[in-house]
């Protein structure tokens, strides 16, 4: 009897470099002309949300565009990031509220399955918790999953990434 293969596919970051990146940006918040006075704050909460104060919209998008930069230049995937709206705070500032997405939500883990199963490879696929488990006899099955799901990743909306590859 051959011995099953198996791989995870998740949904996370690194949450070190995400608060390297998040440094960076408010290094260069403060070198920079257009922002070094303006009073913006940047600030990570709990590994969760991020949290941009400034005086307006131009700054806030500004502000964003050198996170975004830092974060690709850490090998961080921009999917990470959930933008909420746009709030007016006190003193005529505004706040954007960013928060971290984490794990894959069911729906999406439904239709990553769906996509393994319509792909006739000789595979099986279950949903554990916020990851998908997708396991085989032929490496080379797995491996064409894997293909697959890397074309597809623009339609998840997530970030996805493929470990316990035994």
């Amino acid at each position: 009897m051959a011995k099953d293969e198996s791989f995870d596919v998740v949904s996370e970051f690194d949450q070190q470099e995400l608060v390297n990146a998040v440094d960076q940006t408010k290094r260069e918040m403060q070198a920079r002309f257009d922002l070094k006075d303006s009073g913006s704050i940047i600030e990570m909460e709990a590994g969760k949300t991020i949290t941009i104060t400034t005086k307006d919209d131009l700054k806030l998008r500004n502000i964003i565009d050198i996170l975004q930069s830092k974060m690709v230049k850490r090998n961080l995937s921009l999917k990470i990031l959930d933008l909420q709206k746009i709030e007016h705070a006190l003193g005529g500032t505004v706040r954007q509220l960013i928060n971290l997405k984490k794990g894959i939500d069911t729906d999406i883990a439904k239709k990553i399955v769906a996509d393994i199963k319509t792909s006739k490879l000789k595979v099986q696929a279950a949903i554990q918790g916020d990851q998908v488990r997708v396991s085989g006899k032929n490496r080379d099955d797995l491996q064409q999953v894997i293909a697959l799901l890397r074309e597809k990743q623009d339609e998840y909306n997530v970030a996805l990434q493929f470990n316990n590859y035994r």
